[in-house]
């Protein structure tokens, strides 16, 4: 027997963050990231809606890129303080992502976070409060997920925290949120969506819904994520690359992700690579490496207009190139000597990643330091 996890309620479609107005209950606290949810009205409108509905509302603000458990904490204990019943993450995935884990400290002050890094072994949430998720980027797909990816500073790991318990009861996907997203977000973001669709596809969790919204969500990305980047007041562009977000981050909830995001996790806590962008330089080359072990990539191809594993792999290619991604690790900046120096450190902690678990072909040390060494020059791997 499977279970299909979900969000307990989607609300889709522009203008669906007025949502909000029907909520029940006494306290919400709204968790969000620096300045772009201010300077666009969005916070605003929230806590408009809310005070609509009755509900007296708090604002933890300042999440940066790439959450810490400090974060977490210090966000946990400002719950603690307020004893709100909802709490909201709105932003990006960080902003939404640290909300998971303050959630988690909020109703369990001593939990340990180490333990929590194990796969499934977050304890049992809504003791206190519920979750709304809703995002203002196009990619993670988080808002749908019991994924929250949490960076140790001291050890340079980001550490993806998996549980069922962490998909939030309410989603909320409005196109409309996305109107001021950047372009170079819009693009990182939307190879982030691409990337789960593909790998959910292929890992080794065979589940039928997860392929059909895989196969949907890469379609959609395909077809609107150029127009997305660079027409980005186009709504129907922006709420269709959200769909395909919510897509890929219901399939991979359900299916899981493999080495791509392994890889993309240990350079962007060592050096601060965009994670959608890291997806992209990656993801090509562990299409190449993984062919030999499944034949479900062909599927995928089929809906770009070609017929294999490496034409699958060409098109994100071009894809990569026409939304202004780059192709390689060392164009961020990377020295050799440095890359060098943590080579052995990164393809390590990559191997141990829980994503690792469910790639369709099993790598060995070497193959991920090969990978590695690959994408960091911006050559094709060859197996």
């Amino acid at each position: 027997m499977s279970k299909l996890f979900v969000a307990s309620e989607v609300f889709h479609g522009a203008g669906t963050l007025s949502e909000l107005k029907n909520l029940t209950g006494k306290k919400a606290i709204i968790v969000t990231g620096g300045q772009s949810m201010k300077k666009s009205g969005t916070l605003d409108r929230a806590i408009s809606y809310l005070t609509e509905a009755g509900l007296e509302t708090a604002v933890f603000d300042g999440v940066e890129e790439d959450p810490s458990s400090a974060t977490s904490l210090r966000g946990a204990a400002v719950m603690t303080d307020f004893q709100p019943d909802w709490i909201i993450g709105l932003g990006g995935c960080s902003a939404i992502d640290a909300a998971k884990m303050m959630w988690v400290f909020y109703e369990y002050p001593d939990a340990n976070f180490e333990a929590m890094t194990q796969p499934f072994n977050v304890p049992t949430l809504r003791q206190k409060a519920k979750f709304i998720a809703i995002p203002s980027t196009s990619g993670t797909g988080t808002e749908t997920t019991g994924l929250a990816v949490i960076t140790d500073r001291e050890k340079g790991v980001k550490y993806p925290i998996v549980s069922y318990e962490l998909t939030p009861d309410i989603a909320i996907v409005d196109g409309e949120i996305c109107a001021t997203m950047p372009a170079h977000i819009t693009s990182n973001t939307g190879l982030d969506a691409l990337t789960h669709c593909v790998e959910a596809y292929v890992s080794n969790i065979e589940n039928n819904y997860a392929d059909a919204l895989s196969k949907g969500g890469l379609e959609i990305v395909f077809e609107n994520l150029e127009e997305a980047v660079n027409n980005p007041t186009n709504i129907k562009a922006r709420q269709n690359m959200h769909d395909a977000s919510f897509m890929g981050g219901l399939a991979f909830n359900n299916a899981w992700l493999g080495i791509v995001h392994s890889l993309s996790h240990q350079v962007g806590a060592l050096y601060g690579v965009p994670h959608g962008a890291s997806n992209a330089i990656f993801l090509p080359n562990v299409i190449r490496f993984n062919q030999t072990a499944t034949t479900r990539y062909p599927d995928l191809a089929k809906l770009v207009g070609r017929d294999s594993a490496e034409g699958l792999a060409q098109e994100i290619e071009k894809l990569r190139v026409a939304v202004n991604n780059i192709g390689s690790l060392k164009a961020f900046g990377i020295s050799k000597e440095d890359w060098q120096k943590n080579l052995d450190y990164m393809a390590q902690n990559a191997l141990q990643d829980p994503c690792t678990g469910f790639n369709p072909r099993k790598p060995s040390l070497q193959d991920l330091k090969d990978l590695y060494n690959a994408c960091y020059e911006g050559v094709i791997y060859e197996n």
